[in-house]
């Protein structure tokens, strides 16, 4: 099982505690909202923490069902640290799931943070919630009628079997002039070059699926991309699994093209900045799609030749397609087929920007953080040490204090000076000395912004760095705790004031009368050290990773 990181046990525990039980759950979402009228064996799960006493719905996420339970760990953080609507931030007195290896599992990731996880038989709160998800869907299951579903599933099925990817990249636009349904153009691009996600995008705004190629690019955090694609203006077609075709062999790395036709299915949906992702929910867009389907795939069969060129060149044609409204009744409509080169170019040219960019992050130092250095119980803080105490604990037999470096200017034990204290127990200070002496000493500290991109949070991290070159995490100040920010800040300025030299104290008492305020007599070890700017040591954004550990952005 994975743990949470030290740092993010201190950051939670920060977080008041209520006396509210939450319940939790992860449940298929079959029945419940399905992407498409055409297929609603949705196999994918939805988990939910609601609070029980509040009767809000504090966090919630939709996942494939092959995703582990740490999933669950993830959406419970969100709840106690950023949830939805009004709640405010804050840690529940207890959690209730009907889910023992739910329960087993959250017990032994959450266990330091004096949240009870209990056992019950129903959740009555989610069970109602899920009751009106499904009184929803079936009030609008039957806006598609099968005529228009079947319309679909075929043009579905024939643009995978002659699969426009193998002839478009997903950088070349085609425009499809409609004029039908109020729908002036829609804008064609495909999926399925790079493999594993094949399909057909038809956007209803070029503007949008810009900003979004734009904003994958720039490898923006998860929040910041979630809202950029739920800001696309499209309808889509994809293809996935049939339920009975889970659980195969390396289904993560499955591709899907190397299966038979007989083992996917086509999903379709809207996406838009108001409504979100959604569904088809009436015949009318319904046949917008087939119409804008149908006109690509003829034009791909005419203009194959052309198309098939390494750089796409200006093609229009007009092309003729058959409507079939109903059983017994057809229409045709002509629909006007353009390459969009300009727009292709654009896209290249961003693709060739984001890739230099990515190629300067790349030649920078890389260097692994570790976070065993500092115990997890320690408590730590930035202070001002007087002339006075900087003198007696430079004298003090019972703590060690490193040698200054060579280059250290000789007054800089006769001054104050700004100090970050590391509070622990006895044995773990002991410890922590030594290993410190054990790699060569320590060189210095620097502050360099973090992220957790799932809690939607950023803080500044304070790394320290050994002799031998290993970075240490030591601790993290919280952007939005004014008063820590401005400790900060404000002991930034004293430590440039003094020349850029500062000191670490490593100290005992962490469960005594001085805890939180070691005294001289329980610190142990003391360090001058300068401080380090994160550039030198290769260090940007360090963003916490699913796997509940840091990475450099």
């Amino acid at each position: 099982m994975n743990a949470l990181p030290q740092t993010t046990m201190r950051r939670l525990k920060k977080i008041p505690q209520n006396s509210t039980v939450w319940e939790g759950d992860r449940r298929p979402l079959s029945g419940v909202g399905s992407e498409t009228r055409i297929n609603p064996q949705d196999n994918r799960e939805c988990i939910i923490w609601v609070d029980a006493v509040e009767g809000l719905v504090r966090a919630m996420d939709v996942v494939p069902p092959e995703m582990g339970l740490e999933a669950i760990v993830r959406t419970l953080l969100r709840a106690i640290e950023n949830p939805h609507g009004p709640a405010k931030p804050g840690r529940p007195q207890k959690i209730i799931v009907q889910n023992r290896e739910i329960q087993f599992f959250l017990r032994g990731a959450i266990q330091d943070l004096n949240i009870n996880v209990d056992y019950v038989p129903e959740l009555p709160l989610i069970d109602e919630l899920f009751r009106t998800f499904e009184l929803v869907e079936e009030e609008t299951a039957d806006s598609i009628s099968p005529h228009c579903q079947k319309l679909l599933e075929d043009i579905g099925d024939q643009i995978w079997r002659e699969a426009p990817w193998n002839l478009l990249a997903d950088h070349d636009i085609v425009a499809l002039e409609i004029n039908r349904w109020d729908i002036t153009k829609l804008y064609a691009c495909v999926m399925g070059m790079l493999g594993r996600k094949y399909g057909v995008i038809l956007y209803r705004s070029l503007d949008s699926m810009k900003q979004f190629r734009s904003a994958v690019l720039a490898e923006e955090s998860v929040g910041q991309l979630e809202n950029a694609f739920l800001g696309q203006d499209c309808w889509f077609l994809s293809y996935e699994l049939k339920p009975d075709q889970l659980g195969l062999d390396d289904e993560e790395d499955l591709d899907l093209a190397d299966l038979p036709s007989g083992a996917i299915f086509p999903v379709y949906g809207s996406v838009h900045p108001l409504e979100g992702i959604r569904p088809l929910q009436d015949e009318e867009e319904a046949m917008a799609i087939y119409l804008g389907l149908k006109a690509l795939l003829q034009f791909c069969r005419s203009s194959a030749a052309k198309l098939s060129k390494e750089t796409i060149q200006p093609l229009e044609k007009r092309h003729r397609v058959i409507i079939p409204v109903n059983e017994s009744q057809k229409e045709t409509a002509w629909v006007t087929v353009s390459t969009m080169p300009e727009v292709t170019d654009e896209l290249l040219n961003m693709l060739e920007e984001a890739e230099l960019e990515e190629e300067k992050k790349e030649g920078t130092l890389n260097v692994p953080i570790s976070e065993e250095l500092i115990p997890q119980e320690a408590i730590y803080h930035l202070d001002l040490f007087s002339q006075e105490l900087i003198t007696k604990l430079s004298e003090r037999s019972q703590t060690y204090v490193q040698e200054l470096a060579t280059d250290t200017p000789g007054n800089i034990l006769n001054t104050e000076l700004p100090v970050f204290v590391i509070q622990t127990s006895r044995p773990k200070a002991q410890t922590m000395i030594e290993t410190i002496q054990n790699t060569g000493g320590l060189t210095g500290i620097c502050f360099t912004q973090g992220e957790d991109t799932w809690a939607e949070i950023t803080y500044e991290l304070a790394i320290a760095q050994t002799g031998d070159g290993q970075l240490h995490l030591i601790g993290e100040f919280f952007d939005e705790d004014d008063d820590e920010d401005g400790s900060l800040q404000q002991w930034y300025q004293q430590v440039l004031s003094h020349q850029g030299y500062c000191g670490l104290i490593i100290a005992m008492g962490i469960t005594g009368a001085s805890a939180g305020d070691p005294q001289l007599k329980d610190m142990l070890g003391f360090f001058p050290i300068q401080l380090l700017d994160p550039k030198d040591l290769g260090l940007g954004v360090l963003q916490l990773n699913s796997d509940f550990s840091f990475e450099e952005e």
